[in-house]
């Protein structure tokens, strides 16, 4: 409830382990800066009139009580199901009041704030740079593919079907359909570098679209969606390439 897009991109998939940390609760003093940053959270939410349920699990966790516990236990969140835990976010996905508590606070410790929804408890797990996810146009990447170590360096990703790959492909690229997610997505990291610029390319640019998103909230660091695919490609930048 408390993302302005609650959905896919706050819960990416592949999912988040519960962690079992043990925190002092404190309230979010000073500033952490964390521009450019993304925020692993989990919380906890009750409603706006049990102030005396929020002090109880507030002393709960200061005698050791998981948050993930009880959050499954007293969260109105559907979080609830994930132990609270809500995944990597960023600045403008959240409303203002929870926002400014998971970006201020110190990792590790809860911390409380008020929204429209309830109160909170906030646990910031860990952080990281943010990923860079972006359209790349056929033409630039076109001229992109004329120098041989971009094929060399770059990570190529088609998630075309197969039967569409041998109407029309481009060199370099390595296929992952989309129908067989469930066979390289838990394997994508051991195969792939999350540190190295990485390019998804589809039919039209929306399948790819969908994995570039999913890239994104497994850490990668900067994703390149192909606009409008290979058939774009095909139009805008290399006639060669069969339309289909």
């Amino acid at each position: 409830p408390i993302s302005a897009a609650w959905g896919s991109a706050m819960r990416p998939a592949g999912e988040q382990p519960r962690p079992s940390t043990r925190v002092l609760c404190t309230a979010a003093s000073g500033s952490v800066p964390r521009e450019g940053k993304e925020v692993l959270v989990q919380h906890l939410l009750v409603g706006e009139k049990d102030a005396r349920l929020l002090v109880d699990l507030e002393k709960s966790i200061a005698s050791g009580a998981d948050l993930s516990d009880l959050a499954v236990e007293h969260s109105l969140c559907p979080s609830k199901e994930d132990g609270g835990m809500l995944g990597w976010v960023r600045r403008g996905q959240m409303v203002p009041e929870f926002e400014e508590a998971a970006f201020s606070a110190p990792l590790n410790k809860v911390v409380r704030c008020k929204t429209k929804f309830g109160w909170h408890l906030v646990q910031v797990l860990s952080e990281r740079d943010q990923c860079l996810l972006q359209d790349i146009q056929p033409e630039e990447l076109h001229a992109k593919m004329q120098d041989p170590s971009f094929i060399e360096e770059a990570q190529l990703i088609d998630v075309r079907e197969p039967d569409e790959v041998e109407r029309a492909f481009l060199p370099g690229f390595k296929v992952l359909p989309l129908r067989q997610f469930g066979t390289w997505g838990p394997v994508m990291t051991d195969e792939f570098n999350p540190q190295k610029d990485t390019y998804v390319l589809c039919h039209h640019g929306m399948r790819s679209m969908q994995v570039a998103k999913w890239l994104q909230s497994q850490g990668f660091q900067k994703i390149y969606n192909v606009a409008g695919g290979i058939h774009a490609y095909s139009v805008k930048a290399d006639s060669s390439i069969p339309t289909y």
